[in-house]
C-alpha cells in the first residue's frame, strides 16, 4: 500500500519537507498505525509527535481521528492545531 503523507506549518518547518510517498506494510490500517509506523523508521517524525501532541490530521482532506482506516492510494495530512482571530 502507498499513501502520500503532507505536512504542514510549523511542522513542515521543523522536518523541512512538505510530503512524502510512503509504501507501508500489510499491518498498517489507521492513521494511528500510520503514526507509529512512520515513529519507528523516521527518527525526526518521532521526535516531531512527541513534542507536539495536539496534531491533527485529515485523510483525503477531511479531518479524521487516529482510529480512522487508509488505503491505497489515500492522502493523509498532518498539521498542527488552527486558530482565528
Amino acid at each position: 500500500m502507498s499513501v502520500k503523507v503532507l505536512y504542514f506549518a510549523s511542522l513542515q518547518d521543523y522536518l523541512m519537507r512538505g510530503k512524502d510517498i510512503i509504501e507501508l506494510p500489510e499491518y498498517v490500517h489507521t492513521v494511528e498505525d500510520l503514526m507509529n509506523y512512520l515513529s519507528e523508521n523516521n527518527a525526526d517524525l518521532k521526535k516531531a509527535f512527541e513534542t507536539m501532541p495536539r496534531l491533527r490530521c485529515a485523510v483525503n482532506q477531511e479531518l479524521a481521528k487516529k482510529d480512522s482506516k487508509i488505503k491505497d492510494g489515500d492522502e493523509v495530512a498532518f498539521f498542527p492545531p488552527v486558530t482565528g482571530g
